[in-house]
This record gives structure tokens, C-alpha cells and sequence, in this order.
């Protein structure tokens, strides 16, 4: 193992899963979710997949992650054939690949949205005024969502965006693990302390117009975290509801995402992983309900009332740019809210790429240089694709939908069940003693055998029911859709051939010490 492949201490994994988690999520999807399905409504089922998800899941992924490092495997495929002795195991593994590249293709674009809002607030390009549908206008034609191929004619700004985007997340993943932490160790304290200047401001704004009193502060406030007065136990009989509420946990948290079994691979025993989770968790909860959760939406009802705050896209880059126009130094304080919501989307992108580069080392055995090309080639790719079909952003909603929550929740509910009944629970919670000082819950082996997978897989299955008839609608009427499915499946097949091949590698390795 290189010195590039094994963190510089406990800190530096802990605030790298955290900035892997931490990410455009915890700023814009988390309020965009709360304030779609009526603030205090969507905490009740959120928690409770914290709780009964998120944590326990994540507890057993570190564990499962450690024990196959401590066998020389760093990719979801190698440590799932540690864990389970069968022929499928390596194969079912490539969803621990396919969910952060397939993820990373369309997200990396949003994260090149962030730094061009940021340099625009900055240079006062986004300087359009106080009117929201001059930033409407403005977002439609920087992210081409009027026809596709048009962010192809002439210098986009968007795609010039992307293309630093990329040079910026392979230059630190090229580097290893020290590269990762490096911006880790920068990133998520800079990105703290923009979040609290932001935040301020935002709860300093008060009732900025007297016409509207009704939009102040408390009650933008009141508009995210408030249930409603009525219809809340209907609410909560909507299977997306809690779908969303799951999904948002997991892709929070970066769990089922196929990052902390790479991550917490490179921990020797000596690690509190039961610790080193809980830090993980605790920092992202934070950065969501205590940061994202205060700035955002209360930050556009104040200015807009609530007919403004609208979905994530529109939330984050439509309402709240007009947001910063109403505000004294506006343009200063929009320049540092994109700037913090770049710095979140790198910190998480980098470790989307980490999965398939440690793939492809100790799977194919490949120098690092050559994996990281193999990947960048890969990756811009399937960017290249979502930039060009961007009418209605059609290709990056469908890559959302199916590599974005789907996958996400096979990957999850496979990890939760090799995690206790095909490796066994009694042995995850034996590796998450060693160099464990922090107490173990007694009720986590329940949790992680019974509980978490019979409620994910409940919410999956209601979800099924009532999401796929409309996602198949769109897949047999919308040929964007079609073709955007086709090439995530693609994807997938391209990394069960490789993962064919590294498996014949590794069966020689596993040869050659039998014979020793």
C-alpha cells in the first residue's frame, strides 16, 4: 500500500466522509424536500430513516468496508467476494461502482453551475436585478433547458465550467487518498465558516418589507420546520414521501453510494469506526438541518413569500439568486453562497471518483495514472451526454432517478442484507470493536438483521408501485429518457465485463498463495 493510499489519521477519514456527504444535497435538496412535502411533515419520516437507516446502515458499511480492506480489497466488488463466498457476489458488488460514476456524470455539471454563479456574483455577470424571471431566463439558457445541443454552439460558459470542474476533481483524485483528504482537511472548514456568514445574514434580515409583513424571518422559518395544521396523517401515507425522506438520508449520508465501503477499506483496527461514523453523521445532520435547513428556504420566503421558494433547481439557482439582488451587498453574499455550495459539490465529487479508480488498480491492475484516464474518459462521457440532451435537463433527472435513488437503494438494501444475514451480524459487530471506545448500542444488531432491511424494503416496494408505472410511461413516450437509461445500462455492462476480468485476476492471485 502507497503512502497515497491510507489516510493521515482519524480526522482526516472523518472529514472526508463528511465532505463526502456534505454536499449540494444538504444546501438544496434537503429544503427543496422539506418545503415540497410541508416542512415539519417531512422531518417525521426523515429522522426516523435516520435512525432506523441511516445509522445502522452506515455502522455496518464501515465495518463490512474495514474487514474486506484488512483482506486487501478496496472496490465494492473485491470486499463483496470477501464477505460472501459466491460466484454472484463480485457481480451484485459493480452497484457499489456504478451508483458514484453514474451519479458523478450529471452532478459534476451541477457542481460547474455552482462556480460559474459564484465568479458571476463575483464579476457581476448575474447582476440581472430584482425581477425572478430575468434568473429563469438566465438559468434556462446557461444550463441549455430549452433544446438540446445548444450548450454546444459557440464558448458556453457552462461547459468551459464543467471542463475546470473535472481538471479540479481529477488533479486532487489523482493524488490518492492523500489527495482527497488534503481537500477534505481545507474544504470542510472554509465551507463551515461561509455556511455561518451566510446563515447570519440570513437570520439578520428580519421583515425587510414593510408591505409584507407577514415574510419575515420567523415565519419563513416556520414555513420549512411547522407540520401542517391538517391532512399530516395523509401526508405521511404517500410511499414517495418516505422514499424521499430515505433517499435524501442515504444520499446525505453517503451511504449505499459505494464511497465509505472505498473509504473506511483503508482503516487499520485501530480506528473507532463506531466513532468515526457517529462524528461522520453528526457533522453532515449539521451541516442539513442546522445550516441548509436555516438559510435557504427562509431566505426565499423572506424576499418571495412561499409561491417563490419552488423546486430544488428553481430554489437554488432562480429564487435565491433574486434573493441576493433584494439584499444589501447582495452581490458579495451571492459570490459566498455559491462559492460554499462549490466548495460542498467537490468535496462530495471527488469521492464519487475514488470507487472506480480503486477498481480498476486492484482489479485490473492498472497504474493510477492509466485508471484515472481510463475514468476521466468514461466519466466525461456520460457528462458530455447529460450536457448535450439538456431540454427540460431530461437526461440528468433520468441518471437522478435511476443511478441518483434506485440503485442507491438496491446497494443499500444488498449491503444490509450481506451485513446481517450472509456475513453475519455477530461478526460486523465484531469488527466494529476492534479499537472501539466508543459504546456500542445493544440494539444494533437488531436493527441492522430485522429492522433496517424490512423497512427498506417496504419503502421500496410501495415506492415501486407507485413510481415505476409512470417512470416506464415516460421510457415508452420520451426517447431522451429511453436513450439515457440505455446508457446507464451500458455503463453498467462495461463494468461487469471489467469486473469479469478482474475476477480471473484475482482467482490467479488466490491461486499462487496456495501454491506458496
Amino acid at each position: 500500500m502507497s503512502k497515497t493510499d491510507e489516510w493521515g489519521g482519524r480526522l482526516g477519514i472523518i472529514l472526508a466522509v463528511t465532505g463526502s456527504a456534505v454536499g449540494l444535497g444538504n444546501f438544496l435538496r434537503f429544503p427543496g424536500l422539506a418545503a415540497k412535502y410541508g416542512g415539519g411533515t417531512f422531518m417525521i419520516p426523515y429522522f426516523i430513516a435516520f435512525l432506523l437507516l441511516g445509522l445502522p446502515v452506515a455502522y455496518a458499511e464501515w465495518a463490512l468496508a474495514r474487514y474486506g480492506g484488512q483482506h486487501g480489497y478496496h472496490s465494492a466488488p473485491g470486499i463483496f467476494r470477501v464477505l460472501w463466498k459466491n460466484k454472484a457476489a463480485p457481480y451484485l458488488g459493480v452497484l457499489g461502482l456504478i451508483v458514484p460514476v453514474g451519479i458523478y456524470m450529471y452532478y459534476v455539471f451541477i457542481e460547474a453551475w455552482c462556480l460559474y454563479y459564484a465568479w458571476g456574483f463575483l464579476a457581476g455577470a448575474l447582476n440581472l436585478g430584482q425581477d425572478v424571471t430575468l434568473y429563469k431566463g438566465f438559468f434556462e439558457n446557461f444550463t441549455g433547458a430549452s433544446a438540446n445541443g445548444t450548450l454546444f454552439l459557440g464558448m458556453s460558459p457552462a461547459v468551459i465550467s464543467l471542463l475546470v470542474c473535472y481538471f479540479l476533481n481529477f488533479f486532487f483524485v489523482y493524488n490518492g487518498i492523500s489527495g482527497i483528504e488534503r481537500i477534505s482537511r481545507w474544504g470542510m472548514p472554509l465551507l463551515l465558516l461561509i455556511a455561518v456568514l451566510v446563515l447570519v445574514r440570513v437570520l439578520t434580515l428580519g421583515t425587510p418589507n414593510p408591505n409584507f409583513p407577514e415574510r419575515n424571518v420567523l415565519n419563513g422559518l416556520g414555513h420549512l420546520w411547522n407540520p401542517p395544521q391538517q391532512g399530516i396523517f395523509t401526508s405521511l401515507a404517500n410511499a414517495q414521501l418516505w422514499m424521499d425522506a430515505a433517499g435524501q438520508i442515504f444520499f446525505s449520508l453517503s451511504v449505499g453510494f459505494g464511497v465509505i465501503i472505498n473509504y473506511a477499506s483503508y482503516l487499520n483496527r485501530k480506528v473507532d469506526i463506531v466513532r468515526s461514523a457517529t462524528t461522520s453523521a453528526a457533522g453532515n445532520e449539521f451541516a442539513e438541518v442546522a445550516l441548509g435547513g436555516l438559510i435557504t428556504v427562509p431566505a426565499a420566503f423572506v424576499f418571495l413569500g412561499a409561491a417563490g421558494i419552488g423546486s430544488t433547481f428553481a430554489l437554488g439557482f432562480v429564487s435565491l439568486p433574486a434573493v441576493f439582488a433584494h439584499m444589501p451587498l447582495g452581490q458579495f453574499f451571492g459570490a459566498l453562497w455559491f462559492f460554499l455550495l462549490f466548495i460542498a459539490a467537490i468535496t462530495s465529487s471527488v469521492s464519487m471518483i475514488q470507487p472506480g479508480i480503486a477498481f480498476l488498480e486492484e482489479g485490473l491492475h492498472l497504474k493510477r495514472k492509466y485508471s484515472s484516464a481510463l475514468l476521466l474518459v468514461i466519466t466525461l462521457l456520460g457528462s458530455l451526454f447529460v450536457v448535450y440532451y439538456s431540454a427540460g435537463l431530461e437526461a440528468l433527472d433520468t441518471m437522478d432517478f435511476w443511478a441518483g435513488t434506485f440503485f442507491i437503494f438496491l446497494l443499500a438494501l444488498l449491503q444490509v442484507i450481506v451485513a446481517g444475514w450472509i456475513f453475519g451480524v455477530d461478526k460486523v459487530i465484531e469488527e466494529a470493536k476492534h479499537g472501539a471506545h466508543m459504546r456500542i448500542p445493544k440494539v444494533l444488531p437488531f436493527l441492522i438483521k430485522y429492522v433496517s432491511p424490512t423497512f427498506l424494503g417496504i419503502v421500496f416496494v410501495f415506492w415501486c408501485i407507485q413510481k415505476l408505472p409512470e417512470q416506464w410511461a415516460k421510457l415508452e413516450t420520451n426517447p431522451v429518457t429511453q436513450i439515457s437509461l440505455f446508457f446507464l445500462l451500458g455503463v453498467l455492462v462495461f463494468f461487469l465485463i471489467l469486473t469479469h476480468f478482474a475476477v480471473l485476476n484475482w482467482k490467479k492471485r488466490d491461486a499462487r498463495k496456495v501454491a506458496q
